[in-house]
């Protein structure tokens, strides 16, 4: 079995001292193979919110981490800097690959940056990191669930989030779903969510979910949600009764304010296709 928590939007600057604590408590409980941290990692990209964004992850001890950046993490009130080097604080403390992967024998797990410095809040995926992701898809191992991470989701189930919907996502959810994508976890609303896209996407080749996270750490929580994460297991081995396809689990696990700790609160059983060899399809435009 293995397992990946799902961290997103922590907004350091904004962030509860009582839930950060928890949520380290959460993670030594757990002991996750993978902590994914699905951007907004800081509030207004400052180095002093980068540090201590740097710390929390320092506290994780050995657990590996995957860092993507959010809107939140390029300046906003600093233009020059904006302009010329909007990831400067966010490399400074998480390295310079602001499209990190991590691979083992059980997941693939693969990050795309989709932020733009000159666009606001809005995301945007290009088709050079549409395909990019697609081939490292298509060499994924059988035994591998196949996640990829992007800051803006790529559904919504309100129709005053749809302003917030990743632009390009329409090519991106059909090529990965070719190329064998399994999850595609994401953040940026504060919602946390389970969809399946092959419902949402008309002509989707084979079962995928779209897993959003609510914010792990901050204040800026929204309607009756508290913070909240994801914990994703895995269970490589197939069911021989449905085909051979592969069991993962989604559980949301919610902030309590009366016991101070983290508390799974729902659960989704995603039933994913058999892992066959992706065929690889070239995308003009």
């Amino acid at each position: 079995m293995t397992l990946l928590l799902q961290i997103s939007d922590t907004h350091f600057g904004t962030e509860r001292p009582q839930v950060v604590a928890a949520l380290l408590r959460l993670v030594d409980a757990l002991s996750p193979d993978l902590v994914v941290l699905s951007g907004d990692i800081t509030q207004r990209a400052r180095r002093r919110q980068f540090a201590a964004a740097r710390a929390f992850v320092d506290a994780l001890g050995a657990t590996p981490t995957l860092v993507v950046p959010g809107n939140h993490d390029i300046p906003l009130f600093n233009p020059l800097a904006r302009l010329c080097y909007p990831y400067a604080n966010h490399q400074r403390v998480f390295g310079a690959d602001l499209e990190p992967a991590f691979e083992s024998p059980e997941l693939l797990v693969l990050g795309v940056n989709t932020t733009r410095a000159y666009r606001h809040k809005d995301g945007e995926v290009s088709m050079q990191q549409i395909r990019r992701v697609a081939a490292r898809l298509e060499a994924a191992l059988a035994s591998q669930l196949r996640i990829v991470v992007t800051h803006q989701p790529v559904a919504v189930t309100r129709a005053q989030d749809e302003k917030n919907l990743l632009h390009g996502r329409e090519r991106a959810v059909q090529r990965w779903a070719r190329a064998g994508a399994d999850l595609i976890l994401g953040g940026h609303i504060h919602l946390p969510y389970v969809l399946p896209l092959h419902d949402t996407f008309a002509g989707l080749t084979r079962r995928m979910w779209a897993v959003q996270a609510g914010t792990a750490l901050s204040w800026r929580t929204r309607g009756s949600i508290d913070n909240s994460v994801n914990v994703i297991r895995h269970d490589a081995s197939v069911s021989e009764g449905d085909g051979g396809a592969r069991r993962t689990t989604v559980e949301r696990w919610d902030y309590s304010e009366t016991n101070e700790a983290f508390e799974m609160i729902a659960r989704h059983d995603l039933a994913l296709d058999a892992a066959q060899p992706a065929v690889a399809v070239t995308l003009s435009g």
